[in-house]
């Protein structure tokens, strides 16, 4: 990747194309976690939702991925049975941000290690070690510790798996380029920007 390109996929992106981008990976996060979901227990969903959310922190940044992974959590959750909690929101805002934060990494050789970098450090610390504490705060009455440790277990072994497909869908759209068009149209509009905003400071 050219040193331009590299020095643009470094920061976050905002500019209008990349703002909507993430509009539409928020609405696809939403549903893949509401929608098109397991739940087999209260406390349990299996989804594909954090595939958007670290696509959008891969292809516009840090910051823009946090905010994707906090409104799609926000909305999913206003439009359940379950309502919202603030506690439950760190894991797709650690998804997001953490994604963003290696974008250049990621980005400069998508291998399949490079891309499970985006996910599994969001999935240890957010999505198994926050949430099973979480969980425990609010689910687990008399019997936390025990609740916690069941959780911790039995949501390592989900997110393992579905740690393994989000890095797999994910890689795979890398590797096939069908995200190309898209890096190209976030990197050359977002450069732009950055271009004109630095030659008007001069």
């Amino acid at each position: 990747m050219p040193e331009k390109e590299l020095s643009t996929a470094a920061r976050p992106v905002f500019s209008t194309y990349s703002l909507t981008v993430c509009a539409l990976l928020t609405a696809l996060s939403v549903v893949l976690a509401r929608v098109l979901t397991l739940i087999p227990a209260e406390t349990t969903r299996i989804s594909l939702e954090a595939v958007p959310i670290v696509l959008a922190g891969l292809l516009c940044g840090a910051l823009p991925g946090a905010l994707v992974g906090f409104s799609a959590d926000l909305i999913g959750c206003l439009i359940s049975p379950f309502g919202y909690n603030p506690i439950f929101c760190v894991p797709p805002i650690l998804y997001g941000l953490l994604a963003g934060l290696l974008r250049r990494y990621v980005l400069e050789k998508p291998t399949l290690p490079r891309t499970a970098l985006a996910f599994f450090p969001a999935a240890l610390f957010g999505s198994v070690l926050w949430q099973s504490m979480a969980l425990a705060l609010v689910y687990g009455g008399d019997a936390k510790q025990a609740f916690f440790l069941t959780k911790l277990v039995s949501r390592s072994i989900q997110f393992a798996l579905t740690g393994g497909v989000d890095t797999l869908i994910v890689w795979l759209l890398l590797r096939r380029g069908a995200l190309s068009s898209v890096q190209r149209h976030i990197r050359t509009k977002g450069g732009r920007r950055h271009d004109d905003q630095s030659a008007a400071g001069r």
